[in-house]
């Protein structure tokens, strides 16, 4: 029997992971490292393909099950989904991982949410939300038939955000970040994306007459006219000097993209210094409410409906209301 594993206890056998990079490694005499990168669904599609078999479908553990889903469905998730699933996976099967899929009740999924919850209630529901998507993909696989355990547990409540930012907030610290961070603001407010999708954003994406954007979240697609203010930042942005010209919109002067850690730094550096409390994201309401016409702001942010534009406007401002006379 070989040893039982004291690192990396969410790998299966001959996958390991050194520095940050993920190996395959034989188990016989000469060892082989062979090795796989350091994205780890990638890793294990190219383990699964070295192995040259899959893990035994009868040991039907949650971990079996897991291993599998990040195979074969994380990888279809938009990049940020994926990087939150592994972190919840691991939480998961920290607690789940040798239990037999179709043991797992309704009560263990309450005791979860209730102990998780002490720490982060929010975190809870997104990984009650994963456990869900796994069993129903377990029962569609034939791993078991027994009905989710996960239905008919109440997550936690959540307040979703409400906060509006005002004209001279966002001015404050507008006037406190450098230029590389009111450029990615500018562009925020005007076309009102999210943070993720303002940053992707390359100058191949300008071309007859509009920016073009694919919603990293929805995969909503947004033709958004260079006209006005839009014309006039994208024109600030292409004229202002570096030391070289990347294929990214938002870039620092000597042309690197601004990453989200590299944003959020530089950000939460401005409020601090304005001493104004709103997050980035908060731009994006800002931009939907300041149009006015809800018409418009569903356009513009891409939702599906107009009630899901109606809330998130509502929300910040309130409903307009007639007095009493």
């Amino acid at each position: 029997m070989g040893r039982v594993r004291t690192t990396n206890k969410g790998l299966p056998r001959g996958l390991t992971i050194k520095d940050g990079r993920y190996y395959h490694v034989t188990t016989v005499a000469p060892r082989k490292w062979t090795p796989l990168g350091r994205d780890r669904s990638q890793a294990l599609l190219a383990w699964a393909k070295l192995e040259g078999s899959e893990p035994d479908p009868s040991i039907k553990t949650f971990e079996v099950v897991s291993l599998r889903y990040e195979r074969e469905v994380i990888p279809t998730k938009a990049r940020r989904t994926q990087s939150d699933n592994l972190k919840e996976l691991e939480r998961l099967r920290a607690v789940f991982g040798r239990v037999m899929i179709e043991a797992i009740k309704p009560h263990h999924v309450r005791a979860y949410l209730d102990k998780r919850g002490q720490q982060a209630k929010a975190r809870a529901n997104r990984e009650k939300a994963l456990l869900s998507h796994i069993i129903n993909k377990a029962r569609e696989w034939g791993y078991t038939d027994a009905p989710n355990p996960c239905q008919g547990v109440k997550g936690f409540k959540e307040a979703g955000r409400d906060r509006y930012v005002s004209d001279s907030e966002f001015r404050a610290v507008w006037e406190k970040a450098d230029q590389t961070l009111r450029d990615a603001m500018d562009l925020a407010l005007l076309t009102g994306q999210r943070p993720a999708d303002v940053l992707k954003i390359q100058r191949a994406d300008l071309h007859d007459g509009a920016l073009w954007i694919v919603q990293n979240k929805t995969g909503a697609k947004r033709a958004i006219e260079v006209t006005g203010e839009l014309a006039a930042l994208i024109e600030r942005i292409n004229a202002r000097p570096r030391e070289r010209l990347s294929a990214w919109l938002i870039q620092d002067d000597c042309g690197k993209p601004l990453g989200t850690f590299a944003m959020r730094s530089r950000f939460d550096k401005a409020r601090t210094l304005a001493e104004v409390d709103f997050q980035f994201r908060d731009i994006r309401a800002k931009a939907a409410t300041d149009t006015g016409d809800l018409a418009h702001s569903q356009k513009l942010l891409g939702h599906r409906n107009r009630e899901m534009t109606e809330h998130y406007v509502r929300a910040r401002i309130g409903e307009r209301v007639q007095p009493l006379r």
